[in-house]
């Protein structure tokens, strides 16, 4: 149980990276039967979904690369980040025999790891007004690599994922301490 609570925050991490292309890269590991697993895309004829995903991953990879295409992936991704996120947690939560319970839990739980990420990535992208090239390349090749974690070796890709959410609290208080160090500031010069 505790490799399939892993896997799903190493999947849902990826989502909250990029939506796409996890799932892109999901189905082409694990084939058609992973994607006959989450709950609205199994219902889709395969060839269809590879090729919406494939059109969709190569517009991710591609807007990601400027700023304009940044700030309108973040708008979609915001959105979709948290569904995708759920629907991963919940596609590897039903490749065991978990209660429906528990599978939902994992699913709400992935998801808002995803929207997490997500939100932080948001912040560091307005608070630096832009992010370097080679961190848009890093996410890019961590989403990859959380996928492939998380079906091939799951707890090393939910200790990735782990680590991820402290560096996203850690975020967190940096911003809150940049943010009472700017007001400061403020004051002082009015």
């Amino acid at each position: 149980m505790i490799d399939v609570i892993l896997a799903a925050l190493a999947v849902s991490a990826a989502a909250g990276m990029r939506s796409v292309l996890p799932l892109l890269t999901i189905g082409c590991m694990a084939g058609s039967d992973l994607w006959s697993k989450i709950p609205i895309l199994e219902h889709i004829s395969p060839q269809i979904l590879l090729g919406v995903l494939v059109s969709g991953s190569l517009i991710e990879l591609l807007a990601s690369k400027n700023r304009v295409g940044i700030r309108i992936l973040q708008l979609i991704e915001l959105v979709l980040s948290p569904l995708v996120g759920g629907l991963l947690g919940i596609a590897i939560a039903r490749t065991t025999d978990l209660s429906d319970g528990i599978i939902l839990l994992l699913g709400i739980i992935s998801g808002l790891l995803a929207l997490v990420l997500q939100l932080v990535q948001v912040g560091w992208f307005y608070r630096l007004r832009g992010l370097p090239l080679w961190v848009v390349f890093t996410q890019d090749f961590l989403c990859v690599m959380l996928v492939i974690f998380a079906v091939n070796a799951p707890q090393q890709g939910g200790i990735i994922a782990l680590m991820l959410l402290w560096l996203a609290i850690r975020s967190a208080s940096e911003w809150k301490n940049w943010s009472r160090s700017s007001i400061r500031s403020n004051l002082g010069q009015d």
